[in-house]
């Protein structure tokens, strides 16, 4: 063999060689979450899987499964315990069923509006949570605006306290809802979020809460006359990642999945904050009819929920963040 057919050979192999390094780094990660395609948690999802594979140089691919494609919320958070699921935006309620400290955020009327509760989140009391949350194999990437949210249902307008007896409303997997709920007299019963559409279509329940975002993008409206604006209590959308995930990642990707996380995070806010005018419109265009309640006498009468969970087991962390609120 010549010297210049012994250089080309022994390039092509160094070329191969890192070829097959660059395979072996390769790293595909799934991505879930329950929201429908279009909704501010989606569109920050498809942002986060596109920002970390133009920071790792298309090493890192995210594969993004919405609208409970992997299973419900409770589904996923099990998931994500175990290392079946990378990632995954997930409602409070659900995740708080593993790290009870996420319930503190859901007290009623404790938060005016989303930013708000992103001053407490982003401070002290929300690395607390991260710590708490790493304990449970979930490793916290950002929290995002689940919204504040609002009740609607298909039998009565909604003004006063005394308008929910006897309601059946559905609640996500969410021991303080269930709280607010049998407070304002209502009765309470879990459906999965992608199985409520029908539920109130066919009058299984008679109403329900959520967001204006996610009453919009699931077109409830379709199934519901009544809106009430009753800000009763805000949700953030914890975004996580398996420990065990976490912990197969290198230094240097670590730092791209949190850079890629913070870019996601800021634009789910900003689409959150911008929505709720134009969806609030738009569902009074489609026929809803909109009602504005008594929320001191709403709050009077939920007052007694804050009160429990001051008294229960993560009443200590309850306290600090209902100080932080107010």
């Amino acid at each position: 063999m010549n010297r210049s057919t012994f250089l080309r050979s022994l390039l092509a192999t160094a070329a191969l060689m890192r070829a097959v390094g660059a395979q072996a780094q390769a790293v595909k990660l799934t991505l879930g979450h329950g929201a429908a395609i279009g909704n501010p948690r989606h569109e920050a999802a498809v942002k986060f899987a596109e920002v970390l594979k133009a920071k790792t140089a298309g090493r890192i691919e995210v594969q993004v499964a919405p609208a409970a494609q992997l299973g419900d919320d409770a589904a996923m958070v099990t998931a994500l315990r175990t290392g079946a699921l990378d990632l995954s935006a997930n409602s409070q309620g659900a995740v708080a069923n593993a790290v009870p400290e996420y319930a503190a955020f859901g007290m009623p009327f404790l938060f005016s509006s989303p930013a708000a509760a992103f001053k407490v989140l982003d401070g002290a009391l929300g690395k607390e949570l991260a710590d708490k949350s790493a304990e449970k194999g979930l490793v916290l990437l950002g929290t995002w605006d689940n919204g504040i949210r609002q009740m609607t249902n298909s039998k009565r307008p909604i003004t006063k306290v005394e308008d929910m007896k006897g309601l059946k409303m559905r609640v996500p997997p969410d021991a303080t809802l269930v709280d607010i709920m049998k407070a304002l007299g209502a009765e309470s019963q879990q459906i999965k979020f992608a199985e409520l559409y029908v539920a109130l279509q066919q009058g299984v329940v008679d109403g329900q809460e959520n967001p204006l975002v996610n009453i919009h993008a699931s077109k409830l409206y379709e199934v519901q006359k009544y809106l009430a604006l009753t800000n009763h209590q805000f949700q953030m959308t914890p975004f996580l990642m398996s420990k065990r995930s976490w912990d197969r990642l290198s230094e240097a990707d670590r730092k791209a999945v949190q850079e890629a996380a913070a870019e996601a995070t800021a634009l789910q806010r900003k689409l959150s904050a911008e929505a709720d005018e134009k969806l609030l419109a738009d569902l009074k265009a489609k026929g809803v009819q909109v009602s504005t309640p008594d929320k001191a006498a709403f709050a009077k009468a939920t007052a007694e929920v804050t009160a429990k969970w001051e008294a229960g087991p993560i009443g200590a962390y309850v306290k600090k963040v209902v100080a932080a609120g107010q």
